[in-house]
């Protein structure tokens, strides 16, 4: 591949900058490097629209949440199963049993139960409830995360500005944007963030002097090929060391809250993300996505969904009254969100499973501008059919999107020429909005 080639193509990018900074600098292949890899100009394509949430926690259950055991539930149907429904903070909003400590929070989210897709495979799925697009073999769109980082200043030039903590990623991410906007992948919570300190017999004049030589070469390279993906080799690096050195690396450390506070998030990956999330937030990071899998419920639905509603419950339930206490929730969008929904009948034949259901679901919005207490759009008696308000994939991402203050009508136009937006044809649905 030749030089000209190399600076093109992100991939071959990536592997050189990673590997230029565990060889010559004596730093592991930190997954910072690759989102600074592309630095575009601070502040070139911010928005001029309005918008409450100046962060956006995005919690997904991958697999596909059964919304008739959890926040669309049919007291007395015979689809509804043996899981009960109990009474929140909000005033007529029933959700199920599973979720105790969600229930003393509903005063500050909008279920939204007449969601609807046009995608029942996982991959598929998750793709476009994150992008707003159809999975295509011939272009990678960038999802939620990447456009907000894309579009909106960062307010800590040392952090991240989009974080994925934990579950799979795989096909997501910055798509046609350039790599920076990539998420900062997390895939232990409780680990920190990994290979951002210099190798241990690497001393810091010995540091220093190969930064100066990188540097020096930097200065040559970038003479030679003037175009920005070779300019951003030297202000990557400078990022990167800049991080290493910020007290802002300590926002990952999770020992530093009190065992009390860990404990009432819950001890597994899922909950001490979302603690991670929270302080993220506090520290200035705009989009952060923590991740849950394992909601295939096709076989013991009931059993599985109470297992991993107890999870959610806690980490979820915690990270709302401690976004309330903080007064951050005004500007703080809290998200959950999921591929799909279950079938209205129960496979007896499975063990009681529910099966894939992209025609019906539910998912929450909460803060950073969004009216709480309510319930919007409504499925049949039976939760098979959304009878009233349907929404959209699109429209779901409008509304969020919104709340960013991202406009809706904004195009970005990709390497093949054709503009896309961030929801694509969604509509915002205002009625959710304060």
């Amino acid at each position: 591949m030749s030089d000209f080639n190399l600076i093109k193509d992100p991939f071959a990018r990536r592997s050189f900058i990673t590997g230029a900074a565990k060889t010559m600098l004596g730093i592991g292949a930190m997954p910072m490097l690759s989102q600074l890899a592309a630095a575009a100009p601070a502040g070139a394509t911010m928005p001029k629209v309005g918008g409450k949430a100046k962060a956006v926690i995005y919690l997904y259950m991958g697999g596909g949440m059964s919304h008739l055991d959890t926040f669309d539930t049919k007291p007395g149907a015979e689809t509804q199963g043996p899981v009960e429904s109990i009474r929140t903070s909000a005033d007529g909003v029933q959700i199920s049993e599973f979720f105790p400590a969600l229930a003393k929070q509903m005063h500050n989210v909008a279920v939204v139960n007449s969601m609807n897709s046009t995608q029942g495979a996982h991959a598929q799925g998750r793709y476009f409830m994150h992008t707003s697009y159809f999975q295509r073999g011939t272009i990678q769109h960038p999802d939620l995360g990447a456009w907000s980082s894309r579009m909106r200043e960062r307010s800590n030039r040392t952090l991240p500005a989009n974080v994925k903590i934990g579950g799979n990623s795989s096909g997501l991410g910055a798509g046609y944007f350039e790599s920076e906007h990539s998420a900062l992948p997390i895939g232990d919570p409780e680990a920190g963030l990994q290979y951002s300190q210099r190798y241990k017999d690497v001393t810091e004049d010995r540091f220093a002097s190969r930064l100066k030589k990188l540097n020096d070469m930097n200065a040559g390279f970038t003479k030679k090929f003037d175009i920005k993906q070779a300019r951003a080799y030297a202000s990557m690096y400078d990022e990167a060391v800049s991080l290493m050195k910020s007290k802002d690396l300590a926002v990952f450390d999770l020992t530093q809250e009190k065992d009390e506070v860990r404990d009432r998030y819950g001890r597994g990956r899922f909950g001490q993300g979302c603690l991670l999330a929270r302080r993220l937030v506090e520290n200035g990071v705009k989009f952060i996505e923590v991740t849950d899998g394992g909601w295939d419920t096709h076989g013991n639905n009931f059993e599985r969904v109470g297992e991993k509603g107890a999870v959610l419950d806690q980490a979820m339930g915690a990270l709302l009254a401690d976004l309330e206490a903080s007064g951050l929730l005004d500007s703080t969008l809290v998200v959950l969100a999921t591929e799909f929904g279950r079938t209205p009948k129960i496979q007896t034949g499975r063990e009681n499973g529910r099966n894939h259901y992209p025609q019906a679901f539910s998912c929450l919005l909460a803060g950073g501008g969004i009216k709480g207490g309510m319930k919007y759009g409504k499925t049949d008696d039976e939760g098979r059919e959304v009878v009233e308000n349907k929404v959209s994939v699109t429209d779901f991402n409008a509304t969020i999107a919104t709340c960013m203050g991202i406009s809706l009508t904004k195009k970005v136009v990709s390497p093949s020429g054709r503009p896309f937006t961030i929801a694509d044809d969604g509509n915002v649905i205002s009625d959710l909005l304060s």
